[in-house]
């Protein structure tokens, strides 16, 4: 009742204030209408690819799990400066550039990446694999090269930068926020339940720095990046991971460009028009024609479509499982997409692909569940991990027939908790609300007005352990494990992807092509086409929400991380279940 009426309060104010705009929108929204219904589906284009083109790869876009309307309005309207490239068509690029004869080369323009480690690493293997064609790739950075971008550019066969730019490599770091002292100051105590010494999400809530086996668990996952990381760019620029090591822990950004080009970490120093100029000279291009770049979508869209009637069939499960946000995985649609794969004869293979810290315990075992029905219905079904396939994220993967994982991916944290918050210091003592309880029931005046009793603490303790039943005994019978060898590595320990597959915990090293191609070959599959799901929602109204906020934030100058953002962060964290599978937030970096 009591977030009902915080929530409540806060959307009337806001519904209230957007009202004042929809006057002054309406003439654009039909404006916009009348567009919309002449230009059809506004996310895709379809672009020719001239001879002597240069696919570009600008790393400062957002290569997301998949197709994004937020970022694709945004970018339609000119408010954002970040393009979006999915995943797959990143890909799928590099694959039809790899033997396209209008094609010379990969230029890839490093201005700093937000793309987790794992989705680099799968970029930069298909980096690796076009080079087998015999085609080059040259690397450019505009100021200062960053860690993440240097990753991708260490396979190019040259890399430049600026003369007065600089490199960053510094080897990773983890940190993690603890909030205790700010719900102190404001009177709010959270409740915790848990299974699992290294079930750290809770700490934050509990807790002013990490405890031991956090800190033991996040130090050995981290090393195991970095080694993976470092291992592949001393390897690609022929240099040792000591001497690697050694630069990394001499702040290499702070030096000279000379001293880089001494040791190996760049190829050249030139302004970006010479850089243009050079590339337009390796393509044949005249100096006074313009570079011809391709996009990764226009390359794309190349390969020749497909029409046959079988399928496989790619679910993307992208962000917490029903954690109140619109950009998550939202277990009951999810769930119905996956009873109508199950039971539609024309898809022969599933791929989960999953990039997801994890969330609702209840929500994980309906996910479970429905893919248990697609295994039932004698369809291959494998799992494609990106960055992240934590707690309830390995939950919704642990019944797969194959799990397929990158090194730099993080998974594990099988392990459960609950969150309760007691508001009765902030309503009581600083607010001076003051509650009345009359119930029926000893036990009927469980809420977050004041700290539960023992015995009620106890009875959740005993929800909590049996839901870490019900998750160990799904990933050992899923894993084909003994129930106390998986306990023995769940805990909510987290883990990377190399000591996961040492361990048990996935199948084998690959990405989502790898993932298709292991169904095709098990379902005997042909001539297959691959659908998506859940399938984009391209509808008008998705498109008028996201011109109208935009248009909102301009009129006001409340940008979209205001007023708007904080009702839809308050709403997500009073909505969301308390019990819940999920990793703690990590910033790596």
């Amino acid at each position: 009742m009591l977030k009902k009426f915080f929530s409540g309060v806060l959307s009337s104010f806001v519904g209230a204030w957007l009202a004042l705009t929809v006057f002054s929108l309406s003439s654009v929204v039909l404006s916009f209408a009348i567009l919309g219904a002449f230009s059809g589906d506004m996310s895709t284009s379809s672009v020719g690819v001239q001879e002597k083109s240069v696919l570009h790869i600008n790393m400062a876009n957002s290569f997301s799990e998949k197709t994004d309307i937020k970022g694709t309005i945004l970018s339609l309207l000119g408010k954002s400066e970040m393009e979006t490239t999915t995943l797959p068509t990143m890909l799928k690029a590099l694959k039809v550039a790899k033997d396209n004869k209008n094609i010379e080369g990969v230029y890839i323009e490093c201005n700093g990446t937000t793309a987790g480690m794992a989705t680099l690493k799968e970029i930069r293997d298909a980096l690796v694999d076009f080079k087998e064609s015999g085609k080059w790739i040259v690397a450019y950075g505009y100021d200062a090269l960053a860690q993440s971008d240097y990753y991708i550019a260490s396979v190019a066969d040259s890399i430049y930068i600026n003369p007065v730019g600089a490199v960053d490599i510094h080897g990773l770091s983890a940190t993690l926020p603890f909030f205790k002292n700010v719900l102190d100051k404001i009177g709010v105590e959270y409740q915790v339940l848990r299974v699992g010494t290294f079930k750290s999400a809770v700490e934050p809530y509990i807790a002013t720095e990490a405890s031991a086996a956090n800190r033991t668990a996040t130090e050995a996952y981290i090393k195991s990046l970095w080694s993976t990381i470092s291992n592949e760019i001393a390897e690609s620029r022929s240099i040792s991971v000591d001497k690697l090591n050694d630069l990394a822990d001499n702040m290499l950004f702070t030096k000279p460009v000379e001293y880089l080009l001494e040791n190996k970490i760049v190829d050249g120093l030139c302004y970006k028009f010479d850089f243009i100029e050079n590339l337009k000279a390796k393509t044949g291009i005249s100096a006074a024609d313009d570079l011809r770049l391709a996009t990764p979508e226009s390359v794309a869209a190349l390969e020749v479509s497909k029409t046959a009637i079988d399928k496989v069939a790619v679910v993307y499960a992208v962000g917490g499982i029903d954690d109140g946000s619109e950009d998550g995985i939202v277990s009951k649609k999810l769930v119905e997409d996956i009873i109508a794969i199950a039971e539609d004869d024309a898809v022969k293979g599933v791929v989960l692909r999953v990039n997801s810290p994890g969330g609702s315990a209840f929500g994980s075992e309906q996910i479970w569940a429905a893919f248990e029905k697609v295994k039932k219905a004698g369809k291959p079904f494998a799992v494609s991990m990106g960055d992240y396939a934590a707690s309830g994220g390995y939950y919704i993967s642990c019944g797969a027939d194959r799990i397929f994982a990158q090194p730099l991916t993080i998974t594990g944290s099988i392990g459960i908790f609950g969150l309760i918050p007691c508001y009765q210091e902030l309503l009581n003592d600083k607010v001076g609300v003051n509650f009345t309880e009359i119930a029926t029931n000893k036990n009927g005046n469980l809420s977050t007005l004041k700290p539960m009793t023992p015995v009620q603490r106890e009875a959740m303790q005993r929800m909590i352990n049996a839901g870490y039943e019900l998750f160990t005994t799904r990933c050992a019978e899923g894993r084909d494990m003994q129930i106390d060898s998986l306990k023995a590595i769940a805990e909510g320990r987290v883990w990377d992807g190399s000591t996961a597959l040492k361990i048990g915990l996935v199948d084998e090293f690959g990405g989502l092509e790898d993932a298709i191609a292991y169904v095709v070959e098990e379902a005997k599959l042909g001539e297959y086409t691959v659908s998506e799901y859940p399938n984009v929602e391209d509808s008008f109204m998705r498109y008028i929400k996201e011109y109208v906020k935009v248009e909102v934030t301009d009129m006001f100058g409340i940008e979209p991380t205001g007023l708007l953002k904080y009702q839809s962060t308050i709403n997500e964290i009073l909505e969301r279940p308390y019990i819940q599978c999920i990793m703690e937030p990590i910033e790596i970096k």
